[in-house]
């Protein structure tokens, strides 16, 4: 995840810090407010953009979010919100949960890199998308309004410009994760052969929500009954598991495999035509390019979704969250904690406490949430740490240029590495190089070891190993 400093060091380096990032801000040709921007950050500037939230806690004037490492090894989950994203009172969330040996660089590159491809490709700031159907970033078409006195031509011609306009969000949801998957396979630091992450992402423009979403993330909206006033859960996501019939139809229309282990019977999962591997628990999924050619897809579900005055919150949360507690309860959660910016750390924390009762003898499973209000309202105690938290938010956000060299410098490589499964495909031991054996290539590798409920891999396939010496 992203770095996570504390408010001290943000104290000490002082306004001075604050008024260079602001000079480095304007320089660069953008600022808070997406709809000032004159370009598009890049990624290296990330760091530099406020209101980008991407910590491993964190809070906003509308959000908080939350995650928490399992006992599997390294946390994979990432997880970004961005306020004023592409217009100004536009808002991105997303989670992303990495699997794999390097499934924690993947998440995390797919959560600095996939926005800005969202930004350059949506109906916002002159993308592609607005230039190709003449939408701008609100949806107002330039086609003329018909005659004030016609009111059912005006509604016919409402509904044809928001149909062309969802088709342009659909479209540039799909350009934008199909682009991210390329840049993926490209990449030349960062191998993704068996390694990937799901993604769920939620944009907050006015009244109106518009996801895309791949893998076993989830969406949840928390809304109001009028009559009871009881909290009601909407779930807004598929899990794309490999057993719903259109996925499964599709992987083994491509020669893949679908089926679940004996000792798992409800984890259906993706397998090679030529070998009991890898095991991918999902359908979709950026990286895991060795299963690509099999079915595996990374074209996103596109939902959309507009605001009444009952909806009250949405969640997004890896299934770390949703293997322990369902929609309803998750809502009644969140709706419960005794404050608004600790309503994610809260949901973990009752999370973990379920792992360890439904399956205290399971491995818990890494936890990532972000809850977003709609009506923009923190609790007061919100108030008198704002300013400390702004400036551990930007300050944190400093740390993303090293994050972002991490494949260069620190983590393991792939080379010489193998698999040997024991009987029953219960347990999988690795093997790696003596001489490149660190005690971080442990921890990466763990997430496939030991006894856990379900893993999103069960195993690599045996030809990795050629796949990396010749």
């Amino acid at each position: 995840m992203g770095n996570c400093q504390t408010t001290v060091g943000a104290a000490a380096s002082g306004g001075s810090t604050a008024a260079a990032a602001a000079r480095r801000r304007n320089r660069a040709g953008w600022r808070r407010g997406g709809g000032n921007w004159s370009k598009l950050p890049r990624e290296d500037e990330l760091h530099l953009v406020p209101g980008r939230i991407f910590s491993n806690e964190g809070r906003s004037r509308t959000s908080s979010i939350y995650t928490q490492q399992g006992r599997k090894g390294i946390n994979q989950d990432a997880m970004i919100l961005w306020e004023d994203f592409g217009v100004e009172g536009g808002v991105l969330c997303g989670v992303f949960d990495g699997h794999g040996p390097q499934g924690h660089l993947v998440a995390r590159k797919v959560r600095n890199a996939l926005p800005l491809k969202l930004l350059s490709s949506l109906p916002l700031l002159g993308g592609a998308a607005t230039r190709r159907t003449g939408l701008g970033c609100l949806g107002r078409g330039r086609a003329p309004l018909a005659p004030a006195g016609d009111a059912e031509a005006g509604m016919e011609h409402e509904e044809e410009e928001e149909e062309v306009l969802l088709s342009a969000w659909r479209e540039a949801f799909v350009r934008s994760y199909k682009g991210m998957d390329k840049k993926l396979r490209s990449h030349p630091n960062l191998d993704c052969f068996c390694s990937g992450t799901t993604a769920v992402t939620v944009l907050k423009l006015g009244s109106k929500l518009y996801i895309g979403n791949i893998g076993d993330s989830r969406a949840v909206l928390g809304s109001k009954d009028d009559s009871s006033g009881s909290m009601v859960a909407v779930q807004l996501t598929v899990d794309l598991k490999p057993d719903l019939p259109r996925e499964a139809e599709r992987i083994k229309r491509c020669r893949g495999r679908v089926f679940a282990l004996q000792d798992e019977p409800g984890v259906p999962r993706v397998w090679l035509p030529f070998d009991d591997a890898p095991g991918l628990a999902m359908a979709r999924a950026f990286g895991d390019f060795c299963l690509k050619d099999y079915g595996v897809i990374s074209v996103p579900e596109f939902f959309h979704w507009t605001l009444t005055e009952s909806d009250q919150f949405v969640v997004l949360a890896s299934d770390g969250i949703w293997d322990v507690l369902s929609n309803k309860e998750v809502v009644d959660i969140v709706s419960s904690s005794p404050t608004r910016s600790s309503a994610a750390k809260f949901l973990v924390e009752a999370a973990a406490r379920e792992w360890k009762l439904k399956y205290p003898t399971s491995k818990m499973d890494d936890c990532a949430v972000v809850c977003l209000y709609f009506d923009g309202k923190m609790y007061p105690e919100f108030e008198s740490v704002e300013n400390s938290t702004t400036s551990m938010v930007n300050y944190s956000c400093e740390g993303s240029v090293i994050e972002l060299n991490e494949a260069h410098n620190e983590e393991p490589t792939l080379d010489r590495n193998f698999t040997v499964r024991s009987a029953g495909n219960t347990r999988i031991s690795v093997v790696a190089d003596e001489n490149k054996a660190d005690s971080m290539e442990d921890q990466s590798w763990s997430g496939l070891e030991g006894v856990t409920r379900v893993n999103s891999l069960v195993q690599l396939p045996r030809f990795l190993d050629e796949k990396v010496t010749l």
